[in-house]
């Protein structure tokens, strides 16, 4: 059975930190490439942040580029997003994603910045 399981989410000031996780089990995660997105309410999902398998390729949105950092530990099989310097603008309910023979979606953590 595939899983994805986010953590880490949670209610943080303005320019504070946040450590998003990701669980995965079911498939085989040292191949696929992996992605976060987040939502906010009355928005579209937007990608934020991609890694490829071996954790080698990471690309960025611009508007979290220089904050965000997104890595990989393939023998915990777990994805993270470093998350640094947030804004009110950052609040969003964040999902891991991976894509690759197959697409499999987290249920999703929340992340709320206060001013």
């Amino acid at each position: 059975q595939v899983q994805l399981v986010e953590s880490g989410g949670g209610l943080v000031q303005s320019g504070g930190s946040l450590r998003l996780s990701c669980a995965a089990s079911g498939f085989s995660f040292s191949i696929y490439p992996m992605r976060w997105f987040r939502q906010a309410p009355g928005k579209k999902r937007e990608l934020v942040a991609t890694i490829s398998g071996t954790g080698i390729s990471r690309n960025y949105a611009d508007s979290v580029k220089g904050r965000f950092t997104i890595s990989r530990d393939n023998a915990k099989r777990t994805l993270y997003l470093q998350m640094n310097s947030l804004k009110t603008e950052d609040t969003a309910m964040y999902y891991c994603n991976a894509l690759g023979r197959n697409e499999y979606w987290g249920q999703g953590t929340q992340v709320t910045v206060s001013s």
